[in-house]
């Protein structure tokens, strides 16, 4: 907007300067044409009385001598002698041709004539016996142009002075108005980043000035309505407290048996989440820190960690389990919590939708700039790959059922892996059933986290046939670990 503020001024300065400059120029010119051969007539009138008196050869010399243009040999007198049949005496330098001279004399009117290096002026002037003399007076072209040149620089200079005043008038119109439009496009780009104490300057033109107010007034009403959800999660959270309290005094009813002591371990992990969740909503900050500095654990240790428990509730419905990639360190930019979160739910997935004994099998590929965690299965796979990863889809016609599935699981794996500028995709897994691919960059986030998600599917292959929805939670609440978190 601002440059083409300035284009447009600038534009218009131009063509009103030369639509006014351009003529102007050329009235000088002739003005300073018309001074010259005004002087020139003045001059070439010093010497008509001289001619009314005598026609003597002498007396006319020391009259054209004693004028300035008749000292510079530029005035010279032509009078017809008398009695003779068309003579004439010539005093001065002759410049004009005979034709000239005989039409002037014998029309009487003055004439202007152009000979080598100007013009002469040829004045006609009665003499006193009754003939006609003319006298010329020569203008040279530097006469006729003299102080055409400074005008026309004094003109250019005015109109270029204009132009530049009028661009940097424009040029800070712009700015005015301009700044206050980037002041607002930055804000709002401030606030969809997360930085909610985000406010605009209300200054600039009027419009500008009532969009940053409104802008205001909506971040305002944005920060209310985020402090009202996060004490409706703490309330909502606090109320969990009493079953939970009621499951630790049956735990600790149940003895001494290994069941027992995992069923324990569940309660434990589950008021811990509960803490969290609570202290989370209060602190006000975001639940997923996994992109931020500083956050990072070792992929390889957590996935190892988490498969071991699930190992365990896989031989209990007999399933087969295979894990892989994980013989080695592999840091990620994504919190230690985060990161088991993220598996349980997909793992916790895989135990609600698939029947009891299915295989499942977590691999880990690491690529130098990305690490890929695929977690795949031989069930019958989703249907809808799309309305699984929608935000809410509970996937209710599960093998199992859905009651209770709150459809957040696959968003949860899927803020992971956008915290660290990677990506969740939903595929046909070499087991024959669904394969989710967490793509998790080590370079962090090249661009704020997108509010959509992607959707692929393995090369070569079709997508999945029959299935159910997957984003719910597991059948069994796990027990085991520091790093467990509620499931979907």
């Amino acid at each position: 907007m601002r440059w083409a503020l300035v284009k447009v001024c600038l534009a218009v300065t131009a063509m009103v300067v030369i639509a006014f400059a351009v003529p102007l120029g050329l009235v000088i010119k002739e003005m300073a044409r018309d001074r010259a051969f005004s002087d020139a007539e003045r001059q070439a009138a010093t010497i008509g009385p001289t001619l009314t008196i005598t026609t003597d050869r002498g007396e006319l010399t020391r009259a054209v001598l004693s004028t300035e243009p008749g000292g510079r040999g530029r005035l010279a007198v032509h009078v017809p002698e008398a009695g003779t049949d068309g003579s004439t005496l010539e005093i001065g330098t002759r410049r004009a041709t005979r034709e000239d001279l005989e039409t002037v004399g014998a029309s009487g009117r003055a004439s202007i004539a152009d000979v080598p290096g100007g013009s002469v002026l040829l004045q006609p002037t009665a003499l006193g016996s009754g003939g006609i003399a003319v006298v010329e007076v020569f203008v040279a072209d530097h006469d006729v142009s003299h102080g055409v040149g400074t005008a026309w620089l004094v003109l250019a200079g005015v109109g270029i002075a204009l132009i530049v005043g009028s661009v940097a008038v424009a040029d800070r119109l712009g700015v005015r108005m301009v700044q206050p439009a980037r002041s607002l496009a930055g804000a709002a780009q401030d606030l969809g980043e997360g930085r909610l104490g985000t406010r605009v300057p209300e200054e600039g033109p009027t419009e500008l000035r009532s969009a940053a107010v409104a802008f205001n007034s909506m971040a305002d009403q944005v920060v209310q309505l985020l402090a009202n959800e996060r004490e409706l999660a703490a309330d909502l959270s606090h109320r969990l407290r009493t079953p939970l309290t009621v499951l630790r005094l049956n735990a600790a009813s149940l003895g001494e048996s290994a069941a027992a002591e995992q069923t324990r371990a569940a309660v434990e992990q589950l008021e811990h989440e509960v803490d969290t969740i609570i202290r989370t909503a209060r602190e006000q900050r975001p639940q997923t820190q996994g992109g931020q500095p500083g956050a990072g654990c070792d992929a390889s240790e957590v996935i190892r960690e988490r498969m071991g428990f699930w190992s365990a509730l896989a031989e209990d419905e007999g399933r087969t389990v295979r894990l892989a990639g994980v013989d080695r360190t592999v840091r990620i930019p994504v919190a230690r919590p985060e990161l088991a979160a993220a598996l349980d739910a997909l793992l916790g997935n895989v135990f609600r939708h698939t029947p009891e004994g299915t295989a499942f099998a977590v691999d880990v590929h690491h690529s130098g700039d990305a690490v890929l965690v695929l977690v795949s299965d031989a069930g019958p796979g989703i249907p809808d790959p799309d309305s699984a990863l929608a935000r809410g889809a509970s996937g209710r016609n599960g093998a199992r059922g859905g009651v209770g599935s709150t459809g957040l699981g696959l968003d949860i794996v899927r803020r992971v892996a956008e915290s660290t500028g990677g990506d969740l995709r939903i595929g046909r897994s070499v087991l024959g059933g669904t394969e989710v691919r967490i793509w998790i960059g080590l370079d962090g986030p090249a661009e704020p986290a997108r509010r959509g998600h992607r959707v692929g599917r393995r090369s070569g292959r079709r997508g999945p046939r029959g299935g159910r929805g997957r984003n719910a939670e597991p059948r069994r609440t796990p027990g085991a670990g520091p790093d467990q978190r509620a499931q979907s």
